[in-house]
């Protein structure tokens, strides 16, 4: 093929949906890419929460979200070091391959599970997704550069790529991990972006010279052929000095914030005060400061008109911190929310609506999608043969999980079964499984016992009382056996994943309700080993966490007095809606900026962040009746449902414009410069969101949890104003840009 296109009509010889063939190869490498990114994400705040019965590492919300914060935030920093590289030295086609090699790494690494392997497996998926992210648009735009009127439909059937995986991903990778184990859906997520990676490869050929390692005659060309003569302010080595601090001060605390939280003090190297400060808030405002100070002096030397569209640039990206730090509590809180205050089981008619809505959402965009890959196969086979199979491979393993996962689905029933438990009480509980048991059938189930201590707070809330050694809340409902101990003495053991740290525990002896004494290991914190003495007699707290036991290795049984039809829906199937939504109403959105009616900049990004106040309002109304304290509760669905319906629809408002307003308002010399202070900007709100997730427990515990939710609708309503109220300032300093 001669690949030195000029005018690049050759790209539109072979047509799949009037748009070139290779914009589809795009399209399924992106889709693999999301799917993996995706579905490890899902999981991730989740296995770290998860307790060890449940194969996770047990961790406390807090550090969780420190790490989740830190990662994402590593993500968006990374594509400017990947954007960079693709740029100077090796084009954007190899710096796609090189981000897809280093994320099927990373996920592989992440389903070993251990901490090394887990670590490790993160950082790989942070410099994959810097290669690999700002380089497939690249690539897109150079492929149009002479088909601009094109451009727009090109750039929206590549977001529905970009969506169809992040839906698929979140479905299938979190079903798995949650449903089979952690490691499963991590594995998937590596499997499928091996699969992207490698028809890429193959069918690389497709977009001739596009994406080449750059030479160097043609960057010396691209720099001297702006037309603009605008006044220059090229950097001084002092100001380069001061950046390469900034970014080393930022980077170092993005990863020592985690750290210190995580290993509890044990690894933190800005363990020293400063000013009042804890050092590593030390750290990061210094870092502020110096760039902001920078950022403020350098417009001050531009010319007027510069000067004024880039404080209006600098105001946006302001406010996608905030924007970013409320959204993206939906792989954090929103599904934690999920997974603990939230009824997920249906049972009977509306078990059944569930399945069958869950069959449609799943089967239909699938096989929309695979009409695609039969048309482009229709168009590439010939030429690129073996990178056809490979994604006709991949189809047919995404086909084959997805009707694997609608028919364990659809078998599933809840069995409401009776056992005695280790205390030799009679328990009645339901379980749900998707084997096909009838009522007086004996099956096995673990009985797994959560120990903790009735602290005085417990004990003073005049809702809580204990009868017959059983705690009773305020609403009537046993919450747990509630027994005497005695303190005979006090260990430790390793914590998973904690950079080596150790967890405390208290050895108890138990007297049960037969008259037995058993011995007990009860974990606790450091406050409340403090107060603790061998010899006291405490009140020791028993949950029971009845799981159905798959591998037949319990000797506990129960015998199963009924049966209903019913589903209990993974708390990361919530996230899917966000794709879902987009897919349907992006199109409305679009239609809306094209018509007469089509808001300002700042209207935009104010209907955005009043609707992200709507979504969190709505979860914090029907949190309202959770109790301080509360670690599960039974809150509706539908509000989880109405909270991502409108994020979703805040985030068209928000996420699509950002980046045009960057391109549109930034003079071309640097646009390179200020797209990395909006990723700077993103990547803040990113690890905005890890420290809004750090404080839930520390607010659910003294004010309730609705409260968390109600301080983001109120974050969100300022932020919103302050967007309107600014308008015609704004509006004056962007100079007619629209």
């Amino acid at each position: 093929m001669n690949s030195n296109i000029t005018d690049t009509n050759d790209f539109f010889k072979d047509k799949v949906l009037g748009h070139p063939a290779g914009l589809f190869v795009l399209f399924f490498t992106e889709m693999w890419e999301r799917f993996s990114f995706y579905g490890m994400r899902a999981l991730l705040v989740l296995f770290f929460t998860a307790s060890l019965f449940d194969e996770g590492w047990g961790w406390p919300r807090e550090h969780a979200s420190a790490l989740f914060g830190s990662y994402v935030g590593l993500v968006y920093l990374s594509t400017m070091l990947g954007g960079y590289f693709a740029d100077k030295i090796i084009g954007f086609r190899w710096a796609v391959v090189v981000g897809a090699l280093l994320m099927t790494l990373g996920h592989g690494a992440m389903a070993v599970e251990t901490p090394f392997f887990i670590y490790m497996g993160l950082g790989l998926l942070v410099f994959g997704n810097g290669f690999f992210k700002p380089n497939m648009t690249s690539i897109i735009s150079e492929m149009y550069k002479n088909h601009q009127e094109k451009k727009d439909g090109a750039y929206t059937i590549f977001y529905m790529g970009v969506n169809a995986g992040a839906f698929f991903g979140i479905l299938l990778c979190g079903y798995l991990g949650e449903k089979i184990g952690w490691s499963y859906g991590f594995g998937l997520a590596g499997i499928f972006m091996l699969f992207g990676l490698i028809q890429f490869w193959l069918a690389q050929n497709i977009f001739g010279d596009i994406g080449l390692k750059p030479k160097k005659e043609e960057q010396t060309k691209a720099s001297t052929s702006e037309e603009d003569n605008d006044k220059r302010v090229p950097f001084s080595k002092g100001q380069l000095v001061l950046i390469t601090i900034c970014s080393a001060l930022g980077i170092l605390w993005i990863l020592n914030d985690p750290a210190a939280k995580i290993s509890e003090g044990a690894f933190n190297i800005f363990d020293f005060q400063m000013l009042g400060l804890e050092g590593n808030n030390f750290v990061i405002l210094t870092a502020l400061v110096l760039f902001l100070g920078l950022l403020i002096y350098r417009l001050t030397k531009y010319s007027q008109l510069t000067k004024e569209k880039l404080i209006a640039v600098t105001f946006f990206a302001f406010l996608t911190i905030f924007f970013w730090a409320i959204f993206e509590q939906s792989p954090n809180t929103l599904t934690v929310f999920a997974k603990d205050y939230t009824d997920r089981v249906l049972e009977g008619t509306s078990a059944y609506i569930f399945k069958v809505i869950n069959t449609l959402i799943a089967i239909v965009p699938l096989g929309i999608i695979t009409w695609v890959l039969w048309l482009l196969f229709k168009q590439t086979f010939a030429k690129y043969k073996w990178s056809n199979i490979i994604l006709a491979t991949s189809f047919v393993i995404v086909w084959g999980v997805t009707i694997w996962m609608i028919s364990n689905e659809f078998k599933a029933s809840s069995y409401n079964v009776t056992y005695s438990n280790v205390n030799g009480k009679t328990e009645e509980v339901k379980i749900i499984s998707s084997e096909a048991y009838k009522e007086n059938d004996v099956i096995k189930i673990k009985d797994i016992q959560s120990l903790s201590i009735y602290d005085q707070k417990e004990a003073s809330n005049g809702n809580n009382k204990i009868e017959n050694g059983y705690l009773i809340d305020g609403k009537g409902n046993q919450v747990g056996e509630c027994l005497a101990a005695k303190v005979v003495g006090f260990s430790k053991e390793p914590k998973p994943g904690a950079f080596g740290t150790t967890v405390n525990n208290v050895d108890v002896v138990i007297t049960n309700s037969l008259g037995e004494s058993v011995s007990k290991k009860v974990k606790i914190s450091s406050e409340e080993k403090g107060e603790l003495n061998v010899g006291d007699e405490i009140l020791v707290k028993i949950a029971h966490s009845i799981k159905y036991d798959l591998n037949q290795t319990s000797q506990t049984t129960a015998t199963i007095s009924s049966v209903n039809s019913a589903v209990e829906i993974p708390a990361s199937w919530f996230s899917i809606l966000n794709s879902l939504f987009i897919i349907a109403f992006a199109p409305l959105f679009s239609k809306w900026w094209e018509s007469k009616y089509n808001p300002s900049a700042n209207m935009k990004y104010g209907i955005g962040m009043f609707l992200l106040a709507i979504g969190m309002a709505c979860v914090a109304f029907g949190a309202n009746g959770i109790e301080p304290g509360a670690k599960t509760a039974s809150v509706s669905i539908i509000w989880l449902i109405l909270v991502y319906l409108f994020h979703t629809m805040g985030e068209l408002c928000i996420s699509p414009v950002g980046l045009s307003y960057v391109s549109k308002l930034v003079p071309a010399r640097m646009i390179a410069f200020m797209f990395g202070v909006w990723y700077l900007a993103v990547a803040i709100g990113m690890k905005g969101a890890g420290k809004f997730g750090e404080n839930i427990d520390k607010i659910a515990d003294t004010e309730g949890i609705s409260y968390f939710f109600w301080m983001l609708t109120i974050v969100s309503v300022v932020v919103g104003a302050i967007s309107i109220l600014f308008e015609p300032i704004i509006k004056k300093l962007m100079h007619g840009v629209r």
